[in-house]
């Protein structure tokens, strides 16, 4: 069954399957995650893996103009909906076959790189820092608790780190806590001393 399917089964079996509306550890998560952004805003943001569109609307808050991204067709029409309005542009695709063009101030990864193999995890990176504007941004967002996916949230979040330290980013851990983690990646040449 393709990824496709399983999310849109998924999403179709429970419209909040990770109850990112009703959860605390979501919310905490989402605040700790804006917390992270080193800028108030930002010119063109793109989220992978936005689903239903929580963090969506914190993001079109925070940007001239987002571009979300979503495998699930039942979970884009969730996230079209909550986020009506506010200039977001949904995508289905599936990375990194389908990586949006364009250049982005801000990326966003959450809770989506353990999904995919090492191999795609890799080229996602490589995606992510082509698309990246001068001085922008990527922010990775981990589970830690075990998973039945391909990856680890710590095996992805190292493995795309590696890919993009290679493509001349650094990385920065901004957050870790016993079930998650944020990590922060800034072109290394604009790095502050220290």
């Amino acid at each position: 069954m393709s990824r496709a399917a399983v999310f849109d089964a998924l999403h179709g079996r429970d419209n909040d399957p990770w109850s990112v509306l009703t959860s605390p550890y979501e919310r905490e998560k989402y605040a700790a995650t804006l917390r992270s952004l080193s800028r108030p805003h930002y010119g063109a943001t793109l989220e992978i893996g936005c689903s239903i569109g929580a963090m969506t609307v914190e993001l079109a808050l925070r940007s001239d103009r987002v571009v979300a991204v979503d495998v699930s067709a039942v979970a884009l029409a969730a996230a079209s909906e909550r986020c009506a309005g506010r200039g977001v542009a949904f995508v289905r695709t599936e990375v990194p076959e389908g990586w949006p063009p364009g250049t982005f101030d801000l990326i966003v990864l959450s809770e989506v790189l353990y999904f995919l193999t090492a191999e795609e995890v890799t080229a996602c990176a490589r995606s992510a820092v082509d698309g990246l504007a001068p001085e922008g941004e990527i922010v990775l967002v981990n589970w830690l608790g075990e998973t039945d996916t391909p990856l680890t949230g710590e095996a992805a979040a190292e493995c795309f780190i590696d890919a993009a330290r290679k493509a001349g980013l650094a990385a920065y851990r901004d957050t870790r806590t016993p079930f998650y983690r944020i990590d922060r990646l800034t072109e290394a040449a604009r790095q502050a001393p220290g």
